[in-house]
């Protein structure tokens, strides 16, 4: 996460908080310098036991919301430095449409920062994989694909 210019008057530790796919996952805490680097791999699995057609995948995702917050260890409960929210489909398959596209290419997004964040917006650098597989679940006696 890079911010140029930006020094933070409090030097408590930060981290990133990831929301996808109803999941919560965060980052170890990194000092308070920027530009902040989280060196992680955060790994999100779902399965979808009714979805069949990869169009309804498609639809489903993109009424999920990826959520994903800097957050410093501010006490008592930690203060939201800048927040990113975007349609899950968005945010997992940035291409016009579902295909294979370049895996774990490298992607730039400006936050929003809060009220209390005094500077320009924080850019993040990431990437992200996603596979989707067919699989094979037990219900009972009969076997789906």
């Amino acid at each position: 996460i890079t911010c140029p210019g930006v020094l933070l008057k409090d030097k408590q530790e930060l981290y990133l908080s990831v929301f996808v796919l109803g999941q919560y996952k965060k980052t170890e805490c990194v000092p308070a310098v920027f530009p902040l680097f989280f060196q992680e791999r955060l790994l999100f699995e779902k399965a979808f036991p009714n979805i069949v057609d990869p169009g309804d995948l498609v639809k489903l995702l993109e009424f999920d919301t990826a959520v994903l917050e800097l957050i410093q260890l501010v006490p008592p409960v930690g203060k939201v430095l800048a927040t990113y929210e975007e349609n899950t489909r968005d945010f997992l398959f940035p291409d016009p449409k579902l295909t294979h596209g370049h895996r774990g290419l490298e992607r730039e997004i400006l936050m929003k920062r809060s009220p209390s964040f005094t500077g320009i917006a924080p850019k993040l650098r990431f990437s992200t994989i996603s596979l989707i597989s067919d699989s094979l679940l037990s219900l009972g006696r009969s076997h789906i694909q």
